[in-house]
């Protein structure tokens, strides 16, 4: 069953988010980590997965999603297998990120929110990456390119096609 098309009564949980909200869901201020086990688990936070935390916690659904919806780094739809982050802090910038983040969505035909229609890529704007001697720079997952330029793209795009 997809996330997509349950409930929260029929989202399924594993065991340790459980025990990770079940710890958590009484302390101050704790709503901000839950979100990120909760997206870490599921790679996004899920309209159930949001509902079933505010029956879990107590928190009203409002206020999670007033959470959610502030921080761009919360995403509530499922995002591609390879998350391409384009750099967009003041080095990243000035040196033409936003002529990569352009580049990346006409090379992979989405717009901002989107995913590619086999499911491999989305593409996330971020304020930095903490490689601004190496700007502009992208991150694909876990892998990051810097000093890039927009004839770089396809090839980097094609590494992971292939994976």
């Amino acid at each position: 069953m997809s996330t997509k098309d349950c409930s929260y009564e029929t989202m399924e949980f594993p065991q340790e988010l459980i025990s990770f909200i079940d710890e958590w869901k009484i302390k101050p201020g704790s709503l901000i980590m839950i979100l990120h086990k909760t997206q870490e688990t599921f790679g996004y936070i899920p309209a159930a997965a949001a509902e079933r935390l505010s029956r879990m916690t107590g928190i009203p659904l409002a206020r999670i999603y007033g959470v959610i919806t502030f921080y761009h780094f919360f995403k509530t739809t499922k995002p591609g297998k390879h998350r391409v982050s384009v750099c967009l802090g003041t080095a990243c910038y000035l040196k033409g990120g936003g002529d990569l983040i352009e580049e990346a969505r006409k090379i992979l035909n989405i717009k901002p929110g989107e995913v590619t229609p086999d499911g491999l890529f989305s593409i996330d704007e971020v304020r930095c990456v903490g490689c601004c001697g190496l700007s502009p720079v992208i991150t694909v997952g876990a892998d990051t390119y810097g000093k890039l330029t927009k004839d770089q793209l396809p090839a980097i795009f094609d590494k992971y096609r292939n994976a």
